[in-house]
Formats: C-alpha cells, sequence, structure tokens
C-alpha cells in the first residue's frame, strides 16, 4: 500500500506555556528557540520539506508574536490561523475542534506546538502502513506525559495519561512515548475525529486532552491507529526550562534546524 503525504498540517499553539516562564512571559511557547531556531519554524520547515502545502495553526496566548513570526506565507507554505480565545481554560481538544475546517479539508499530519524534532519523523508517519497513524518512541526512565500500549500487530491498543518513569516496572507491559506527531486519514477525520469533537464540545467537556480524544476512539469506536516507530531519530518535547536544555543538547550538532530569512515571508 502506496501512502500519499497529506498536503495539509495543523499545529496546536494556542497554550501559554506556563512551565516555562519566564522565557514564557512575553513570547508564546512554540517561538522559543532551540539552538536559535524557534519550535515552530522547525516545524513548518519539516513539513515543507516533505510536501506539505498549507498548515493551519491554532494561535491564543501572544497570537500576535506568531502571527508575526510565520506571516502569510512561509517558504512555500500557506499558514492559515484560527484563534482561541479561551485557551488557558480549555484543553488541546478543543484546539483541534477550533481546527475542524482544517481537518476535513482532507489527509491531514497533526502537530503539538511543542515538540522540536528531526524530518524524518513526518517520513515515518507518511511510510508506515496504517491508515492513521501515530509516531512513538520507547518510554525510558527520563520521559514523563503520555504513554500507550501497542498490540501484537504494532498498532496501539490504549493511552496511559501522566506516566512517569515510576509507571516501568519488569513484569509489566512496555509502554510508548507519544511523540504528537500524528498523520490522519480523510475518511477518518470526516466519520469519526470530528464528529466526536463536536460531541464532547457540545457536552461541554472543554478540558479534554488530544490523547484522551484518541484513548476514547481507539477504546469505544474502533479507531485503528498504528504507531510509527521512530526509535533513533533526534526529537524532544519542550515543557519546561530542563526540557530545552535536553533539546539543545540533543539538536546541537545536527543541521536540519532552518530559521526562514524574513524575504522568504509575506505578510
Amino acid at each position: 500500500m502506496v501512502i500519499d503525504a497529506p498536503k495539509n498540517a495543523v499545529i496546536l499553539a494556542a497554550g501559554c506555556g506556563s512551565r516555562l516562564r519566564p522565557l514564557t512571559d512575553l513570547r508564546p511557547k512554540p517561538l522559543i528557540e532551540v539552538n536559535g531556531t524557534s519550535i515552530l519554524h522547525n516545524a513548518l520547515r519539516n513539513l515543507e520539506t516533505v510536501g506539505v502545502e498549507e498548515v493551519t495553526i491554532v494561535v491564543g496566548y501572544r497570537k500576535d508574536a506568531i502571527q508575526y513570526a510565520c506571516g502569510s506565507r512561509f517558504g512555500g507554505l500557506r499558514i492559515k490561523y484560527v484563534e482561541s480565545t479561551v485557551f488557558d481554560r480549555t484543553g488541546s481538544a478543543y484546539s483541534l475542534w477550533l481546527a475542524r475546517d482544517a481537518l476535513l479539508s482532507g489527509d491531514c499530519f497533526l502537530l503539538e506546538g511543542d515538540v522540536f524534532f528531526e524530518e524524518d519523523a513526518l517520513r515515518y508517519l507518511i511510510i508506515c502502513r496504517g491508515t492513521d497513524v501515530a509516531a512513538v518512541v520507547p518510554f525510558d526512565d527520563s520521559m514523563e506525559g503520555s504513554a500507550v500500549l501497542l498490540s501484537q500487530n504494532g498498532s496501539i491498543s490504549g493511552f496511559r495519561m501522566k506516566q512517569t518513569a515510576s509507571n516501568l516496572v519488569a513484569d509489566g507491559p512496555k509502554l510508548f512515548k507519544t511523540m504528537n506527531l500524528l498523520r490522519l486519514s480523510a475518511p477518518t477525520l470526516k466519520a469519526t475525529i470530528v464528529p466526536t469533537l463536536d460531541d464532547i464540545i457540545a457536552a461541554g467537556a472543554r478540558q479534554t486532552y488530544t490523547e484522551e480524544l484518541l484513548g476514547y476512539l481507539i477504546e469505544r469506536r474502533g479507531l485503528q491507529l498504528a504507531a510509527a516507530r521512530c526509535d533513533g531519530l533526534s526529537w524532544y518535547e519542550i515543557d519546561n526550562a530542563e526540557d530545552l536544555q535536553i533539546a539543545e543538547r540533543i539538536f546541537r550538532n545536527r543541521m536540519n534546524a532552518y530559521t526562514p530569512t524574513r524575504d522568504l515571508q509575506t505578510r
């Protein structure tokens, strides 16, 4: 089965990044720089490299800074914005719901705006067999956050929230860390994900996280979400100052980081 790379992407970038203060007092977390390149610019560069043509960014905190930094075009990418006015009181699934028009436009990459990664992570998503795919790596004792369990056929069988090293036990199931990078198909988005988002928001569950949504869809709605194993690739999720230092060490000698020149952008 040959999978065409999505031409569209959605980046969730509305949060205030409170755990990175004071760095985020005047700028949003997606514009925090790793060795001189912002998290958001790195993501956009990688998306452009694999053939994405249009990106919708959900903004909220310090939205003007993101709009100024990225403009209406970034290299060859068309950039659109969706604003969350309640970013400080809602979860990531609410931001995803705000971008539902973009989700209904076709196959789509979905990214969280706090992940610094090399472009091969997107290529792994493209080549992975499966209609819908999430990037994962083995969960180790340096990690925390959402984790998944894999079935024997390599698909995700369940999500576990707020995991830490204490959840790793020798005789327990092997955990994998979600990288918050996904490839989602148009049929799944139209028939399953967007309708469920509509139901969640209508029910008032605005603080739901995307991982909780996916876990529910896997367990209750039969979503088949394949796992793209990205073992060995360079990436890091940046939530606090320590994470930023680790990301800078990981990418210090890499050449894939990219900062666009001003004349590549149209505002």
